[in-house]
């Protein structure tokens, strides 16, 4: 380990039209302060020295347990009635990853996509082949969570980037997927350098938004290479891949970035972001409006 290595976590809940006069207070205040928790808790066990996979992985299950985003116990419906779950998790040191889509029995979808990656060959493994997986390494269900009568606060996805005391980044993305989607449909989360990328020495990032818009884009990868070969500080490479990328072909959305100083950069183009952050140097952010 590194003498005086910096730590720094960061998560989002979803961006979206999220505004003060369509989230009342006590609803805002509710949430603000179970993020909190959440990035508290991830700072702690990377103070612990606990890695950075470990770390995106517990707080990316947490907000699939809250039940107020669109991920995990409160995922929307699609167009059928029935909830289909993306999510991946990228390890920095190794750019080794695992996700799953379209699964519909697991409680805590990116616990399965890091068993895809430890447990498996594999990166991507969907529907019935990744819940039949759940079931043999007897992950928690879902047992007949009942989906949400409203849609959940965040409007969209939950992640998680993390730098641990080793230097290793990794990043962590759940979702739901749109309210009302066609079955089987699949969006940016689960695919590695759209919605969900970590590389040491570069940065990690987890996206939300229009899911589509950011595959087109290859946006989270996009941002990697902005910083790795036009060697972009991080604010710049995700402000330039948003303009000249996302926002020409009319995608919106937010992305956490997390570099390997421990710099924290949260961006969103649409009225509000569910995030949260401690930077390498402490500060602490909690945020949901502009």
């Amino acid at each position: 380990m590194l003498m005086g290595q910096p730590i720094a976590i960061a998560i989002h809940g979803g961006a979206g039209n999220i505004r003060p006069e369509n989230l009342p207070p006590d609803r805002a205040q509710k949430v603000e302060a179970y993020m909190r928790e959440v990035v508290e808790e991830a700072y702690l066990l990377l103070q612990q020295g606990r890695m950075a996979i470990e770390v995106v992985e517990v707080a990316v299950r947490r907000l699939e347990d809250a039940g107020y985003f669109n991920a995990g116990t409160g995922a929307v419906p699609n167009e059928r009635g029935e909830v289909e779950l993306d999510a991946a998790i990228m390890d920095g040191h190794t750019r080794r990853a695992g996700a799953v889509a379209a699964v519909r029995q697991v409680r805590n979808p990116i616990t399965l996509a890091r068993y895809v990656m430890e447990r498996t060959s594999h990166v991507l493994i969907v529907g019935a082949g990744a819940d039949s997986l759940a079931q043999l390494w007897n992950l928690p269900l879902r047992n007949g969570i009942e989906t949400p009568s409203e849609v959940p606060w965040s409007y969209g996805t939950v992640g998680a980037v993390a730098l641990d005391k080793h230097g290793n980044l990794a990043a962590a993305t759940s979702t739901g997927g749109i309210m009302h989607k066609k079955a089987g449909r699949v969006g940016d989360t689960p695919l590695i350098g759209a919605g969900t990328y970590a590389e040491n020495g570069v940065v990690a990032v987890s996206a939300t938004g229009q899911g589509e818009y950011f595959i087109r884009s290859v946006l989270a990868y996009d941002i990697a290479a902005r910083i790795r070969y036009a060697k972009q500080p991080l604010r710049e490479a995700v402000l330039q891949a948003f303009a000249e990328r996302l926002e020409p072909i009319g995608g919106q959305g937010g992305v956490i970035a997390l570099s390997p100083a421990g710099e924290v950069f949260l961006h969103f183009n649409t009225p509000g972001m569910y995030r949260a952050a401690i930077n390498a140097s402490g500060h602490r952010i909690v945020g949901i409006f502009r």
